[in-house]
């Protein structure tokens, strides 16, 4: 048996994104050695004999940035974070940074740029990477400056800037950018190769050349003229300060990226909203012409992205760690998501033994240290998470006096820490504008790692309590610091001058990164995710709890994008990121360069399988949407520890309970009394957690209730609804289903709903076979009959035309559909239309074919729009308006997807659209 965890003195890194408003005091901190928040305070210089910000040597390091972004909030644990955070000595410059396609690496002499197409297996085969190795080098003729400093930045791209004395350069690069952008003066625009080029295109200022098999496009100003000697590739400027460089999917491309080459990228901005159940995000680049007029761009979509947009992509592609990219050809694109469920805790069932979970409540509450001696921020937040976990337990079955202690043990100790002066306190450093909390723990203080891992669990402690005490959670109270937390790890502001936006959650790689320097070959990383969602569920319900619908909707965006993230990153569900000469289906920790089948402390499979799970809660439901692959992972685990958990086994018969809960009580019933529970859980709540799912099923993620704190689970033919209501009023919930639940005022309420439901329980409500598919509230396409009429709102085309290109449509999927195409038929639809009074709008449907759920449309068809009258009542728009375009060819459908989008090709208002009818039907060729 291997020896309990206990975290190494490395890294665990990470600081979650948030952009909120009314975060508590967005002023910089006054001078006093002690700043007041309320009730509570922080301290604006660290405790004596502390250290903050070090280089690996431990020198002390300010950040590394230019005059002009010294007063900015420097946003560390981020992918590019070594520009600014100098972690060794030696190295002024940065170390591999991972954009993705393309990896970058300053260097005196500029920019290294690669783009790693082939994975290396490396640790014994615990280990697949796409590790940077350099093509080619951007800079300028003669540049060697003794630094790189990060200039300015934005969500996702940064500036970092060279300069030597006679020279400067300046160069964009992002995420999901094909391009380099630089601005240089004092030198010819220089390219340095790792090998001799092969020059595939020569149009004077545009150059196509091929190096490592890898293809680059060269652009500098009309005009000018590149020069190939050996492999130093220059171009004059002509008076001008800008070049590009791109790295392409295919020589084909030259001229599509051509189009682009001078729109350089200035500015990146996503943004979100929730609405009724739906996450919606948008993803923003801001251009401007070097030359022309043009002010598109391309960009690359990551997996997450690309499963949940409906904007057209192009063909191309690109290879990448996180699976294949796709290309989209617009300055924007914008995703929608089924919302992440949040519950304070699983509502009480038939299933718990009252006198039996009383005395697993009365081991804790009456524990000589219910705190388990910890100091540090970690290990006090992993033992506020535990206490927290059972005060909504303790009050389901009527211990009010054990919720009270288990509240006022909370409040205790969150109070201890959000005093400055005790033993425990909160510390701002001005120069790196973060709160870090001493004693600190993992680097939390001298690389400033793992904010938001630690943090995470005070904000969810402090939303239990906000639950039963609004009064202590006011600002004037301890709401203040609370948000102080929420602002250092995830603050939603872009002007707040004293934390950085989001900072450690990268909005576009759909996840938050761990270590503060990024200071590794392989990139930043990030191990135990499901920490970070921890904080974005404690979001959720702060949120809730005191009203603050900004926190609630940025918290129900961060859980959504990452669990999105976690279920393709971490776990591989669809089997289509991992190298297939990696042989593992998940890892414990995701780098830059790839992933891990590690952690940072062991190499025991009990914790590598287990660290993304941890700490299960009710933000955790979101896991149970990947059953398949939450199977492989126990199976794996057990055939690498040899059998079944020995050490975190409740945490992994928790994991387990998401898609098997039969399975999983088996198991506790068969081993629940001689462990010990890991230091974050306890018997009482694995007890209630396991037995609850038993009795209700697993969470079913293909319904969604209207308010973020809603959740559905299924067993059999039966499903259960659930919400919590944090308000002071009672409120009906509605799901997507059409189902209803009365919730009384500030109460968990429980059953199998009111109102209409789809029959099929399946937590997979697509059919996998039936040709006749009805349209459903929530995004669904299904076989199924008798829904409830309703309606969904198809937004307005905003007075442009949209005809042929889908704009803000309405999604509708089935996926898992088998069936064999009927020869000679083709697609047929009758969709119930209404516009009310608006004249000139127009309605348009577009269906798509995925043939074998690879998440490649291998069929499109766009119908011409249907012109409605203005004229309240129901139309029919039907197929036979025509055909106005297709692509790609239909086959036979094996575990595929059909989707149907409706949006506004014309007109300036909004118009209806009929759900739940069997007047409302796609029909497929298929039998």
């Amino acid at each position: 048996m291997r020896s309990p965890r206990t975290r190494p003195a490395a890294v665990l890194l990470l600081a979650s994104a948030l952009a909120a408003f009314g975060l508590g005091p967005a002023a910089s901190p006054a001078a006093a050695a002690t700043v007041p928040v309320g009730s509570g305070s922080y301290s604006d210089t660290r405790p004596p004999g502390t250290s903050g910000p070090t280089t690996n040597t431990g020198t002390p390091v300010t950040p590394k940035v230019t005059a002009a972004a010294r007063n900015r909030p420097v946003p560390t644990n981020d992918w590019w974070s070594s520009l600014a955070f100098q972690r060794y000595g030696d190295n002024p410059w940065s170390t591999p940074m991972y954009g993705h396609p393309l990896t970058y690496q300053a260097t005196a002499n500029g920019l290294d740029v690669g783009y790693p197409t082939s994975p290396a297996i490396v640790g014994d085969g615990r280990q697949y990477e796409y590790a940077h190795k350099r093509d080619l080098t951007i800079g300028l003729s003669g540049l060697n400056s003794p630094d790189t400093k990060a200039d300015g930045w934005s969500d996702w791209t940064v500036t970092p800037l060279w300069s030597d004395g006679s020279r400067t350069l300046r160069t964009t690069i992002g995420h999901g950018s094909p391009f380099v952008y630089a601005k240089g003066t004092g030198g010819n625009a220089q390219v340095t190769t790792a090998g001799a080029p092969t020059v595939f295109a020569d149009q004077g200022n545009v150059l196509g050349i091929t190096v490592g098999g890898h293809h680059y496009a060269l652009f500098a100003p009309s005009g000018s003229d590149w020069d190939v000697s050996g492999s130093t590739v220059t171009a004059g400027l002509g008076g001008k300060d800008y070049f590009s460089v791109a790295v392409l999917p295919s020589t084909g491309a030259l001229s599509t990226y051509a189009k682009y080459a001078f729109s350089f990228v200035t500015d990146s901005k996503a943004t979100w909203s929730y609405s009724g159940g739906t996450v919606r995000a948008s993803y923003t680049l801001t251009t401007e012409a070097q030359e022309g007029s043009e002010r598109g761009t391309l960009q690359a979509l990551y997996r997450h992205q690309w499963l949940n947009t409906s904007d057209a992509l192009t063909s191309y592609t690109y290879v990448s760690p996180r699976g294949t990219m796709k290309v989209r050809e617009a300055a924007s694109f914008s995703t929608s998501q089924k919302a992440s469920a949040v519950l304070p805790a699983l509502p009480k069932s038939d299933g718990v033994d009252t006198a039996r979970l009383r005395g697993y409540l009365n081991e804790v509450v009456n524990a000589s240290d219910p705190f388990s001696g910890a100091s540090d921020t970690y290990w006090t937040g992993k033992a506020l998470g535990r206490l927290a976990q059972l005060v909504p337990v303790a009050e389901q079955i009527g211990e009010t006096g054990i919720r009270d202690r288990l509240i006022g043990l909370l409040k205790g100790k969150l109070q201890e820490w959000f005093t400055a002066g005790g033993a425990n306190e909160f510390s701002y450093d001005k120069d790196w504008k973060t709160l870090t909390g001493y004693p600190a723990s993992y680097g939390s203080d001298t690389e400033l790692n793992d904010h938001h891992f630690h943090y995470g669990y005070y904000v969810y402690a402090a939303a239990i309590v906000a639950q039963y005490d609004p009064s202590w959670a006011a600002d004037s109270a301890w709401g203040g610091m609370v948000k102080t937390l929420v602002r250092d790890t995830v603050n939603p502001s872009r002007t707040d001058s004293s934390f950085p936006f989001l900072r450690g959650f990268d909005v576009y790689a759909g996840h938050s990164w761990a270590s503060g320097h990024q200071g590794f070959a392989a990139g930043n990383n990030q191990e135990s995710s499901s920490e970070s969602t921890n904080l974005s569920a404690a979001l959720v319900l702060w949120g809730s709890a005191t009203g603050d619908t900004s926190l609630r909707d940025l918290g129900t965006f961060l859980l959504t994008t990452e669990s999105e993230s976690i279920a393709q990153y971490w776990f591989d569900a669809d089997e289509q990121v991992f190298p297939s000469s990696f042989g593992h289906d998940t890892v414990g920790m995701v780098w830059g360069s790839g992933g891990a089948y590690a952690t940072w402390w062991t190499a025991n499979p009990e914790e590598i399988h287990g660290i993304n799970v941890l700490p299960v809660t009710g933000g955790s439901l979101h896991l149970g949407g990947e059953k398949a692959a939450i199977r492989r992972n126990i199976a794996e685990m057990e055939r690498e520890n040899g059998g079944p958990a020995v050490e975190w086994r409740d945490i992994l018969w928790e994991f387990q309970s998401f898609a098997d809960p039969a399975s999983a009580k088996s198991k506790w019933d068969s081993g629940n009394g001689g462990y010990t529970p890991e230091q974050g859980e306890s018997k009482a709540h694995t007890y209630h957690w396991i037995n609850t799912l038993d009795t209700i099923g697993a969470p079913d993620a293909s319904v969604t209730g209207d308010i973020p704190a809603s959740a559905v689970f299924t067993k059999g033919s039966t499903r259960t609804y659930v919400a919590h209501n944090h308000g002071s009023s009672a409120r009906t919930v509605t799901f997507s289903d059409g189902k209803t639940l009365s919730v009384p005022a500030r109460s968990t309420a429980s059953g199998t709903g009111s109102g209409s439901q789809d029959p099929d329980p399946d937590p997979d409500p697509e059919p996998t076979t039936g040709n006749t598919f009805q349209l459903r509230g929530g995004g669904v396409l299904t076989t199924a009959t008798g829904g409830t009429a309703g309606s969904d709102t198809i937004a307005s085309a905003g007075g442009t035309n949209h005809d042929g290109t889908p704009y803000q449509p309405l999604v509708y999927e089935a996926r898992g559909v088998n069936g064999t195409l009927t020869s000679g038929a083709g697609t047929t639809f009758k969709l119930q239309v209404d516009a009310g009074t608006s004249v000139g709008l127009g309605q348009q449907a577009r269906i798509s074919y995925d043939l074998t759920g690879d998440g490649t449309f291998d069929r499109t068809e766009t119908y011409n729009y249907f012109a409605t009258d203005p004229v309240t009542g129901w139309e029919e728009y039907s197929q036979a308006r025509g055909l106005r375009s297709s692509t790609g060819t239909l086959g036979n459908l094996k575990n595929g997807t059909v989707r149907l989008e409706v949006w506004s090709a014309i007109g300036n208002g909004s118009s209806k659209l009929q759900t739940g009818t069997d007047k409302s039907v796609v029909v497929i060729p298929f039998s």
